[in-house]
């Protein structure tokens, strides 16, 4: 099918037809958040559609997108300092990625079909992210409330390169390889008003709530130098905002732009 036949404009609603193609096998769709396109899945055939559509490597730790806070605290382990983080983050509507390690009763929410082995990295820690962009978030809510299943994302460009926040940017190979794009350029413009395609950013901030083993920080209580602690591992967007609560919720935290996993 042609880019423009299976292109969408997002309406502002639900995106219907890319619910259904998230809840059938295999099924891949380009969705825009704050910070650009991505492309989601939701089983084994979708994410290996996805790694071949981005020719990139599997070494990272999957992007969960979470449609609520019930879903994530469904999900992910936390303490309630990390569980406080989050919500302070949902309030505010501030888009927010943290490194977790899943629940043990949550792992068989994952597809039985060999999905782990993408959506995990060899610490069973994933990326759970809230608060990604309306057009997404109406996506993966539905996904989990209606059908049980998870959403599984990556940024809709030839990895390693941006796609500028526009629907063009998303590669030919991308472009190619989706069952949908749902297309809402003004919506990601109207995230960072004040920027051109030089200066914004394409990528949320990521903090990892681990130890190198994959191991959840512990909690601080209140008390100083605690380690090993929560590390800003990715600068993105409203990045000052994010380290602002980070120093409000925890004594001890890093900042290591580039850590990755």
């Amino acid at each position: 099918m042609a880019a423009k036949e299976k292109t969408v404009a997002w309406t502002g609603d639900l995106q219907k037809d890319g619910l259904d193609i998230l809840t059938r096998g295999g099924g891949m769709i380009v969705s825009p958040t704050k910070v650009g396109y991505i492309i989601m899945v939701s089983d084994k055939g979708g994410l290996e559609r996805k790694f071949d559509a981005k020719v990139r490597k599997r070494n990272k730790p999957g992007v969960v997108l979470c449609g609520s806070m019930e879903e994530l605290k469904s999900l992910a382990e936390m303490n309630p300092e990390i569980e406080a983080f989050y919500q302070a983050h949902w309030d505010r509507n501030i888009l927010l990625g943290c490194i977790l390690p899943w629940k043990k009763e949550a792992i068989s929410k994952i597809p039985d079909d060999g999905s782990r082995d993408f959506v995990m990295d060899g610490r069973e820690t994933s990326c759970f992210v809230i608060r990604f962009g309306t057009p997404s978030e109406q996506l993966a809510e539905a996904l989990w409330r209606d059908h049980g299943k998870l959403a599984f994302a990556s940024s809709a460009n030839p990895s390693g390169k941006g796609n500028r926040g526009l629907v063009e940017g998303i590669g030919d190979r991308i472009e190619a390889e989706a069952d949908l794009i749902i297309s809402a350029n003004d919506y990601v413009a109207s995230i960072q008003p004040d920027k051109d395609e030089g200066s914004r950013y394409e990528q949320g901030v990521m903090v990892s709530m681990v130890d190198e083993k994959g191991t959840l920080v512990p909690e601080q209580k209140g008390e100083r130098m605690v380690s090993p602690a929560p590390i800003l591992i990715r600068k993105g967007l409203d990045n000052d905002k994010i380290m602002s609560l980070l120093s409000e919720h925890f004594l001890s935290w890093d900042y290591r732009h580039g850590q990755y996993y």
